[in-house]
Parts: structure tokens; C-alpha cells; sequence
């Protein structure tokens, strides 16, 4: 009756977790039943809580109050929409896609959150922004009237991972301040004021790295329950260049020109098509499953039909894999979860062949567009450098 009077689809998840642990996205009633049951057979005392689930852009900063100002050193947009753990998702400094209008409003609430709380210290706010494309520019949403809400997800009064990333891109130290602070110094003395620090003349994107090669049996798919286990950071003038560092720190960058296998749901075959089309601009050659195949023939764009019913003889998706035939992999989800879900075997074959698979859209659009430029498309300059805009 709660996820019925909410509206579909929901965030669930059992109360005292962290790390997103056990949380799932759930679109419709019998997927909750599963999830229900499944909690039960666990035995956990604890309650189950049900969200509505927002899609949109995932936003988050990192703040120091000191009880009387709101110092704000940067903020973050992740490649991923909302829905994937923020410890899983890129994140980039400064917004790219984020107008003016929203970035005044992510300042106000965090100032008017960290004042209200009384919060002395760091304190890290998630916001997801709903309404119009996470890809069109600030200036074409402004141009086509395009309102947009900003929700706040949470507050944490405490440092957060992107602390380091964040001080290291704006220059500011947040740890030295922060302490300063909770010893009873203002903002005020050391020489900063309310409100957000000025603009790099830079981007960097932090990437996530797993260790799915080592964890047998886990299911690669990004989504709330965190995986990662580390993450890089990539420094540059523009994005492409930014986020292709990150990608090859993370060992997630392939080559233009590389061969692609792609197994991708219904619900995203729609707006998987300008990646498609981005990929056979950057000359990779497709290998696709079933439904995907008819999509991109649909199109007139050259594939390979290769199957992923992996008792229906050879080759199937998981030799190609494993015998070296593709550099990369984009295999979205249907939203099931279940142990044998299809796509399983597929997600693992590239875990042991140490290929980059990508299981969200977002997060393949941004490695492909790191392509366009080229290979080494990107500067070589000391962090100081990048710090003073040379």
C-alpha cells in the first residue's frame, strides 16, 4: 500500500545500512514482493524503508560551517543519474551541465541547511535535479523554458570521500579549515566568506575502481549499493581531456577504432542511439545481441548478431568475450535483479577478461565522447599549473 500510494518506480531498503547496502530500484509490484521476501528469508529485525525514486541529475557539495558562515569550496555533478551509489559514479567538478539558476539554489540550501543544523565542521549535501535532459546545455534548457526542481536526497553533518578530490581540484584545504574551525575558529579569521568559492579555470572527473576480477559471483551492474573500491581523479582544460585520464587511471578507456558488444535493455534502446551512433563515428566496429542487432540494422549502421543464449550453440556472447574478438562492453539491465538475471555470465566474462564494461548509459556516453578528440587528446601540465589556469 506504501509503494502503491508513493507511485512506482521506489528506492527500498532496511533501515541502519551503509554503502547502499541491500538498497534496490524496484518498478513494480511484484519486483517489491521478491525484495519483501527475500529480506524476510534474511531474518532482519529491522524496518524496511520505501522512497520514491527520482530520475534526474545527481548533484552533490561539500561544505565548512562554522556556525555562522556556509563556505562552500565547489561543486559536483555526476555522470550517472541518480540511482547508481555516489561511491560508484563519476563526478565532476565544476557542473558542466548546471545553470546558473540551479547553482544558486543548491548554495542557498546548503547555506540554510548548515545554519539551521548549527553544523561546526564539514558537512556533505546530495541533491538530484528533475526536469529536462541531463545533456542538453544550460543554455538550450534556458532557451526552451525548461523548469527544473532541486530535491535534497541527504545531509551528512561529516567529511565525505570527495573531500580529498575536492580540495586537491579547488586548491582550498578543507581537513586544515574544518579542524580549525571545530577548535573554535571562524571562517571569518582565516580569511574566507559564505557562499561558493570562485570557479577553477579546470574539470576533473573521479572515477571509481572495482575489484570485481577478485569477487567471484558478483554482478558488475551499477546501482545503489556500492561496489567500488577505490577511485581516480583526471585533471584537465576541458572535459573530454578530464574524463579520459580518469578512464585510463580506472583501466576503463578503449580505443577508437576497437570492436564494441552491446546488449542493451528495451526501456533504454531509445536513448542508447546517439551512443551508438557516437561509437561508429569513432570508427569501433558493433557486435550486438539479438534485439540490439535489429535496433542498429534498423538504423542502417553495419553489426554482428552474436547470441547471449548461451546454450544455443557458438559462438555466443561470452566466447567473443573471452577469446578476445571485443575491447569493451555496454550491457544495460532490465531492472530484474534476480541471480540468474540474463546478462550475468556476460557482465563476468569481462570481469575475467579485464575489459571495460559498462553497465550504465551515462557512464559509456562519457567514455566514448573522451574518444572524439582522438587518442592522447589531452594536456600534460603539474597539478600547480592547472591550479593557477596555465
Amino acid at each position: 500500500k506504501v509503494a502503491q500510494g508513493t507511485g512506482y518506480p521506489v528506492l527500498v531498503r532496511p533501515s541502519y545500512v551503509l554503502g547502499g547496502r541491500a538498497m534496490e530500484i524496484v518498478q513494480n509490484a511484484t519486483e517489491l514482493i521478491r525484495y519483501v521476501t527475500a529480506a524476510a528469508e534474511m531474518g532482519t529485525s529491522h524496518p524496511i524503508l520505501i522512497d520514491k525514486y527520482l530520475s534526474g541529475r545527481e548533484v552533490e557539495l561539500d561544505a565548512i560551517c562554522d556556525g555562522e558562515t556556509v563556505f562552500i569550496p565547489g561543486i559536483m555533478e555526476h555522470v550517472e543519474r541518480a540511482g547508481v551509489h555516489s561511491g560508484d559514479s563519476m563526478a565532476i567538478y565544476p557542473g558542466v551541465t548546471l545553470t546558473e539558476e540551479e547553482v544558486n539554489t543548491l548554495v542557498e540550501h546548503a547555506t540554510r541547511i548548515g545554519l539551521a543544523l548549527k553544523i561546526k565542521g564539514l558537512m556533505n549535501i546530495q541533491y538530484v535535479i528533475v526536469g529536462g535532459s541531463p545533456y542538453r546545455s544550460p543554455q538550450a534548457r534556458r532557451e526552451d523554458n525548461i523548469v527544473s526542481t532541486v530535491y535534497v536526497l541527504e545531509v551528512n553533518p561529516r567529511a565525505s570521500r570527495t573531500v580529498p578530490f575536492l580540495s586537491k581540484v579547488t586548491g582550498v584545504p578543507m581537513v586544515k579549515l574544518a579542524t580549525k574551525v571545530m577548535l573554535g575558529r571562524t571562517l571569518a579569521e582565516m580569511g574566507y566568506k559564505g557562499g561558493l568559492w570562485k570557479r577553477r579555470k579546470l574539470v576533473a572527473v573521479k572515477a571509481p575502481v572495482f575489484s570485481m576480477s577478485k569477487l567471484v559471483g558478483v554482478d558488475t551492474y551499477l546501482g545503489p549499493e556500492m561496489k567500488s573500491t577505490g577511485e581516480v581523479m583526471g585533471i584537465d582544460v576541458d572535459f573530454r581531456g578530464a574524463v579520459a585520464k580518469a578512464l585510463l587511471a580506472g583501466g576503463m578507456l578503449f580505443r577508437s577504432g576497437g570492436s564494441v558488444l552491446l546488449s542493451i535493455a528495451d526501456k533504454d534502446k531509445v536513448e542508447s542511439l546517439p551512443l551508438i551512433r557516437a561509437l561508429v563515428e569513432c570508427g569501433c566496429k558493433l557486435y550486438a545481441t539479438e534485439g540490439t542487432a535489429a535496433m542498429v540494422e534498423g538504423l542502417g549502421i553495419p553489426v554482428t548478431m552474436i547470441t547471449k543464449k548461451l546454450s544455443e550453440g557458438h559462438p555466443n556472447v561470452v566466447d567473443i568475450i573471452l577469446d578476445g574478438t571485443v575491447d569493451a562492453l555496454v550491457n544495460t539491465v532490465t531492472g530484474e535483479r534476480a541471480p540468474l538475471q540474463d546478462g550475468f555470465q556476460i557482465r563476468r566474462a569481462a570481469v575475467e577478461r579485464r575489459i571495460p564494461c559498462f553497465t550504465s548509459l551515462d557512464t559509456a556516453r562519457a567514455a566514448v565522447e573522451s574518444l572524439l578528440n582522438g587518442p592522447g587528446a589531452y594536456s600534460v601540465r603539474s597539478l600547480a599549473e592547472y591550479l593557477n589556469g596555465a
